[in-house]
């Protein structure tokens, strides 16, 4: 998992998605959460990059002195919340960021064929809705607020005002279909609404 999932950071990296040293990600694998370091260049992700995490977001073992990043705490909740989610990708592609400055709470989606890039979703007509949340560096309050809205998640993503997205699945294919769902899907609304 460690390989591919490196391949697409860098892939993630190239579309601008990754800027500076911003974003994370993370797989389940063996009871065991693995996540990207914090601060790294993530257009030189390697297999060599990802650490062992608790589930109280604290670097364990042979990693216990490097510090994860503080939004590792987002990607735990994800996996305790929703059991079948094996591998979490957060991202700062633009189009969801500028979309978030325009929206509050969630954005809709109706008649888009790509909607049917979201698990479960079988239909281009049904209304898709995407929750939104505030920018909040207190993970106790993030943690609060992703328990709330834990019924609103039925899409496997979201969007957090002028931050970015996170979005999950239960394999590496799924989570970027998701992702990649939402982005285009974001980029459109941008279009349309400008």
């Amino acid at each position: 998992m460690k390989k591919e999932l490196a391949e697409t950071i860098r892939n993630y990296n190239q579309k601008g998605w990754s800027p500076a040293t911003s974003t994370n990600y993370s797989f389940q694998e063996n009871g065991q959460i693995w996540v990207t370091r914090s601060g790294i260049d993530k257009s030189k992700v390697t297999e060599k990059d990802f650490i062992i995490v608790n589930n109280q977001a604290e670097s364990i073992g042979e990693f216990a002195e490097i510090k994860p990043s503080a939004e590792t705490q987002i990607h735990c909740d994800i996996y305790s919340l929703f059991p079948d989610a094996k591998v979490i990708l957060h991202s700062h592609g633009i189009y969801p960021v500028l979309v978030s400055t325009r929206l509050n709470d969630f954005i809709q989606f109706e008649g888009f064929e790509i909607q049917k890039g979201f698990a479960g979703q079988n239909s281009h007509t049904a209304l898709v809705q995407i929750p939104i949340f505030e920018n909040n560096q207190d993970m106790r309050y993030f943690s609060e607020c992703i328990n709330v809205r834990k019924e609103e998640l039925v899409h496997s993503c979201f969007l957090i005002k002028k931050h970015g997205t996170y979005a999950w699945g239960k394999d590496l294919f799924e989570a970027k279909r998701h992702l990649e769902t939402l982005d285009y899907l974001c980029q459109c609304w941008w279009e349309m609404n400008r």
